[in-house]
C-alpha cells in the first residue's frame, strides 16, 4: 500500500555533518563492491549510459563549438558597451550556459538510462535488497501504471532541472556569484534531483511512490543524501564515465534507501538474526 506521508520513527543516530558526508561518499564504494559481484548485471547495466552517453557528448561538443556563436547572440544588449567589459560580460554568460547545459544534460542523462534500462536497473537494486536482511516484496503492480507514473515523475524533475537552469543561468550575469556561488549551487541542486530519481526503485517497494514521499525521506539525512549523489552528479557529468558510475549509483541507492527508511545496510545482519531467533540492533 502506498503511504499517505511519511512516519516520522525518530531521528536515527548522527555521526556530525563530516560523519554524514562521508558516510554518503561510502555508499559509492559499498555499491561498487555488490555490483561487482553481479558481472552480469553490472556488464547489462553498462549498455544504456553507454548510449546515452554518445548522445550526451555530441551535446556538450556542439556546445563547446558553437560558444562563439551563441554567446555574441546572448550579450546583443551589451554591443555599446565597453570592450573590456563586453567581455566579461561573454565570459560571464559562456560560464553560465554551460554550468546549465550540464545541469540539465545530466538530468536528462539520467531520466533516459532509466528509461532505456529500467527493467535492468529494477533487476541490480532488487538483488541488492535481497542480500541485504527483510528485503520488501515486489510491488503488484500493473505494468502500464507504475511505468506512466515513471515517465510523469522523471518528466516533472526534467522540468524542474530546466527551471533550476534558467535560474542559474540567470545568476550567472552576477559578478563574483556567478563564478563562484552558481556552480556549487548548480551541483547540489543536480545531485539532489538525481538523488531523487535513484532511489525511486527502491522506495517505491516500500511504498513511497511520490516524489513528494521521496523527497521528505531524503530530507531527514541531507547530508547523507549530498555526500553519496553532488559526487555521483559529478562523476555523471564526465561523458563515458557514465558507463561504470550508473550501475554502482544504482546499487549505492538501494543503500541509501534503506538508510533513509531505518533499516539495516548490514548483510551479516539477517543471518545473524535468523541464527539467534530474534532481531538486535544493527548498526547503520
Amino acid at each position: 500500500m502506498p503511504r499517505a506521508e511519511v512516519p516520522d520513527r525518530g531521528r536515527p543516530a548522527r555521526a556530525g555533518a563530516l560523519g554524514e558526508l562521508a558516510g554518503g561518499v561510502a555508499l559509492l564504494g559499498r555499491g561498487l563492491g555488490l555490483v561487482l559481484r553481479r558481472p552480469r548485471l553490472f556488464l547489462l547495466g553498462a549498455l544504456p549510459p553507454l548510449v546515452t552517453s554518445v548522445l550526451l557528448t555530441v551535446v556538450l561538443v556542439l556546445l563547446l563549438t558553437r560558444l562563439d556563436v551563441l554567446v555574441p547572440v546572448l550579450t546583443g544588449f551589451a554591443d555599446g558597451w565597453p570592450g573590456p567589459l563586453v567581455q566579461v560580460v561573454q565570459v560571464l554568460v559562456a560560464l553560465a550556459l554551460v554550468a546549465g547545459t550540464v545541469l540539465l544534460a545530466v538530468l536528462t542523462f539520467t531520466t533516459l538510462t532509466l528509461t532505456l534500462g529500467g527493467p535492468l536497473y529494477d533487476l541490480i537494486s532488487e538483488s541488492v535488497d535481497r542480500e541485504l536482511p527483510d528485503p520488501p516484496a515486489s510491488a503488484e503492480e500493473p505494468l502500464l501504471r507504475s511505468a506512466g507514473r515513471a515517465v510523469r515523475q522523471s518528466l516533472a524533475l526534467v522540468a524542474l532541472a530546466a527551471l533550476a537552469a534558467v535560474v542559474l543561468f540567470a545568476a550567472g550575469f552576477i559578478p563574483l556569484v556567478g563564478q563562484t556561488v552558481v556552480p556549487v549551487v548548480s551541483v547540489l541542486v543536480g545531485g539532489w534531483l538525481l538523488g531523487v530519481e535513484l532511489v525511486g526503485s527502491a522506495l517505491e517497494r516500500r511504498g513511497v511512490l511520490t516524489l513528494a514521499g521521496r523527497s521528505a525521506l531524503m530530507r531527514r539525512r541531507r547530508l547523507r543524501v549530498v555526500g553519496m549523489c553532488v559526487p555521483t552528479f559529478a562523476l555523471l557529468a564526465v561523458p563515458f564515465l557514465g558507463v561504470v558510475v550508473f550501475p554502482v549509483a544504482t546499487a549505492a541507492a538501494v543503500l541509501l534507501a534503506r538508510q533513509l527508511d531505518e533499516e539495516s545496510t548490514d548483510p551479516a545482519a539477517g543471518t545473524a538474526a535468523g541464527a539467534g531467533g530474534g532481531v538486535a540492533a544493527q548498526p547503520r
